[in-house]
């Protein structure tokens, strides 16, 4: 608490920087503690046609990854599974009811690159960025209008 009141910044960010746990160590304690499911992204068959279905800007703004859809759901990892404005703005843009998935922000920034192609700007993946529901909309009417 003393490092955190000096240095500021999320409890779990500071946790990860003095090696007291992982990132994934605590992505599984969160996803545990909220109920959401933890997946790994490295060995997991992505679908191209999620992916297809999310604008790379507004995946990278929320941070997360379409991974699968069957039938009206789509399934999607994120960093912040309890952003209700990404999701409502996904299932928008989607026309498809999310299921939220919770991974590392690291393992998202290197899907996102995989599967978006590499981000022009290189950016520090930290934890402590994330609001856990309370970041705001970002959809743009531009996106909007493509859906209409």
């Amino acid at each position: 608490m003393k490092y955190q009141k000096e240095k500021g910044g999320l409890i779990g960010q500071i946790l990860i920087e003095l090696k007291f746990m992982s990132e994934q160590d605590l992505v599984m304690s969160l996803a545990d503690q909220y109920g959401f499911p933890y997946m790994p992204l490295e060995n997991y068959d992505v679908n191209p046609e999620a992916v297809k279905m999310v604008p790379e800007h507004v995946a990278r703004q929320y941070f997360l990854v379409p991974i699968d859809k069957i039938g009206n759901i789509l399934t999607a990892v994120m960093a912040d599974p309890l952003n209700d404005f990404a999701i409502r703005d996904i299932e928008y843009l989607t026309g498809c009811k999310v299921t939220p998935f919770v991974s590392t922000a690291s393992d998202i920034s290197r899907a996102l690159d995989r599967f978006y192609g590499k981000h022009q700007q290189a950016e520090q993946t930290d934890v402590s960025k994330f609001n856990f529901g309370n970041a705001p909309r970002q959809v743009d009417n531009a996106d909007r209008e493509k859906k209409e």
